[in-house]
């Protein structure tokens, strides 16, 4: 019996330094993020700002349409909706 713990208790060392080694270097590859995703991250981030600013021109054209019409709160609608479409151009994206 003796026999079967003294190489356990002998590999104990050994055993304990590789699990340590994969619990510290598990949190630090969780934390960190490759090129590649930080692109498609970005190619996100560019895919989502443009499907809003298309949505908003959109309602700016309707917008300014209907102001052609004599809609005088659709005039104003196009304006803030123009206001609007430049603030999301200048804005960095957010990724």
């Amino acid at each position: 019996m003796i026999a079967r713990i003294i190489p356990v208790i002998a590999l104990a060392p050994l055993l304990s330094g590789c699990l340590a080694a994969e619990v510290i270097t598990a949190p630090i590859d969780a934390v960190t993020t490759t090129q590649s995703e930080a692109d498609q991250d970005r190619g996100r981030a560019m895919r989502k700002r443009d499907e809003k600013l298309g949505q908003l021109e959109r309602r700016r054209n309707d917008a300014l349409k209907d102001c052609e019409k004599g809609r005088q709160s659709r005039c104003e609608d196009a304006d803030a909706l123009e206001l609007e479409i430049a603030e999301l151009q200048d804005k960095p994206l957010d990724y």
